[in-house]
């Protein structure tokens, strides 16, 4: 999966450390998803869209 979280992360001038607490995830969870190494829970993935104010399919490109 690709995700645009680091984008958004300096758009909004986030640390990743910032983003973690705001949707209640340690650090490294923000590490691995911007990685593609992470598959958000579908609550994650929408709390991290509600953060940046987008839809979930413009921070998350889900591959099939």
């Amino acid at each position: 999966m690709k995700t645009r979280i680091k984008e958004f992360r300096a758009k909004y001038n986030l640390t990743q450390e910032q983003l973690a607490k705001i949707v209640k995830v340690r650090r490294e969870t923000i590490v691995f998803l911007e990685q593609g190494k992470y598959n958000p829970s579908l609550k994650l993935a929408h709390d991290i869209a509600k953060v940046f104010n987008e839809p979930i399919e413009k921070i998350f490109e889900f591959e099939g």
